[in-house]
């Protein structure tokens, strides 16, 4: 009897441990596919208007005429609008 009880703990063990093993390899894939994703997004790229370099996905984002910008606040994106209507 202690043996069969004993036989049980061991595969519940067994299981437990496999299923945590899993989880530990899916995050750390997730955490590495994270990692690769943000490389891209930290391209360095230059406001129009003030001509700071930032990283792009610190920057505000604007759809004018065809062309994606991006700007390093909102301050420069409304200027650069503004400097648009003008002409």
């Amino acid at each position: 009897m202690w043996r069969l009880i004993f036989l049980i703990g061991i595969i519940y063990a067994f299981f437990k441990v496999r299923k945590l093993v899993k989880q530990i390899r899916g995050s750390v894939n997730q955490s590495l596919s994270d990692q690769a994703n943000n490389q891209v997004d930290d391209l360095m790229i230059k406001d129009p208007v003030c001509e700071v370099y930032f990283p792009r996905r610190e920057g505000v984002h604007l759809y004018d005429k065809g062309k994606d910008l991006y700007f390093c606040s909102t301050k420069c994106r409304d200027t650069y609008l503004f400097q648009q209507k003008s002409f």
